[in-house]
């Protein structure tokens, strides 16, 4: 059976800032989706990290109709007239064409879709990430996909050994999707040219070499700018369909114990590390730190079992205390080199206005002659 797995994730409003969304909110998306189980959609899951909710909807039919992608921003709409009239911050920032609180309004929800006949054995994971960008995928799927030391079957299993292909997209190339298909491992050090830079380059796809068929879809998308402010680059969600032909679950979930620095955190303007976090946990420090949730699941006939969370287990413990204090360590730096992001990639455009104004105060000392 075909199916097709859509991953979206929004910032409709939350509580306390950006946090998280409140219950009533949660409960006004699941009550529209619910709506709809067994007409547009067969099944689906929700869950928040940070700020965002995420929806996980399966359906059968066109993969390229956007009946059900339309569906689920009306439950995110529902949930953010839910947003407004609580007065939450940020109500249906990603939703509504005006901004409501005085948030900077994002750029829509971001969006993660696949499309496949069903293994006998279908199993995938969602990963819905907080304070960051696509971009923060860049190195755990680099080395659950590309790397032997992380992902040992590339070696030890025939249908990985020929590789997989990466596409990845140059997200702040204006005009139109600017992307490049890259095979590892031939390509393995030109993937790490461009995938070091997760504020340039992300992965939209990963498909196997061996069957040709797609094991990674990823929220990406071009950044827009407006009055000199860069939008639509937080928040993303990954589909990673996983075991078989692909990485296992546990070669995908590894990479992230590296809590590796990427860019964003608070007010998407710095660089911290990437926190593993359960489902359904909020933000806190510096609006962050920014934050990876999982949820596994397995799917039959359209049909998903009760996800269950990875990162809702004792080894992660000791992985968020690390993470802890690596953020502790980068933030004693306050606004100081690496940081805060550079200029060309702040996402809040004050900055600029403090440049422009000190512009006129630079004095060009020439050299007397000789």
């Amino acid at each position: 059976m075909q199916t097709t797995i859509v991953a979206m994730r929004a910032d409709i409003g939350s509580i306390g800032g950006h946090l998280q969304p409140s219950q009533q909110v949660v409960a006004a998306v699941r009550e529209a989706l619910d709506a709809q189980r067994g007409q547009l959609i067969a099944d689906f899951d929700l869950h928040f990290t940070g700020d965002d909710i995420t929806a996980v909807c399966t359906c059968q039919g066109d993969p390229g109709q956007t009946a059900v992608q339309d569906m689920i921003w009306e439950a995110f709409a529902q949930g953010a007239r839910v947003a407004v009239e609580q007065g939450l911050y940020g109500a249906g920032q990603d939703i509504f064409d005006k901004g409501i609180s005085g948030a900077s309004k994002g750029f829509g929800p971001s969006l993660a879709q696949i499309t496949f006949q069903e293994r006998s054995n279908e199993a995938f994971l969602v990963f819905s990430i907080d304070k960051s960008v696509p971009g923060a995928f860049n190195l755990p799927f680099y080395q659950a996909f590309a790397d032997p030391m992380h992902c040992s079957g590339l070696i030890l299993s025939p249908r990985m050994r020929r590789g997989f292909r990466f596409e990845i997209m140059d997200v702040v190339y204006r005009e139109y999707d600017r992307v490049i298909t890259l095979e590892a491992p031939e390509d393995l050090y030109n993937l790490a040219a461009l995938l070091r830079d997760d504020e340039r380059f992300a992965i939209r796809s990963v498909h196997s070499r061996t069957s040709e068929e797609q094991s990674v879809a990823v929220s990406t998308t071009r950044l827009h700018y407006v009055a000199g402010i860069m939008l639509g680059r937080d928040d993303p969600v990954a589909i990673v369909r996983v075991q078989d032909a692909f990485p296992a679950a546990g070669e995908v979930l590894a990479p992230f114990a590296l809590c590796a620095h990427v860019s964003g955190f608070q007010r998407g303007s710095h660089h911290g590390p990437l926190m593993p976090v359960r489902r359904n946990s909020g933000v806190s420090y510096f609006d962050g730190p920014p934050s990876v949730s999982c949820a596994a699941y397995c799917v039959r006939d359209g049909h998903l079992t009760e996800a269950i969370d990875p990162f809702d287990h004792p080894f992660w413990d000791q992985v968020r205390a690390r993470a802890t204090s690596k953020t502790l360590d980068i933030r004693q730096q306050g606004f100081f080199g690496t940081a805060m992001q550079p200029f060309e990639t702040l996402s809040y455009g004050g900055i600029m206005g403090i440049l422009k104004e000190l512009d006129e105060r630079f004095v060009i000392e020439k050299p007397f002659p000789s």
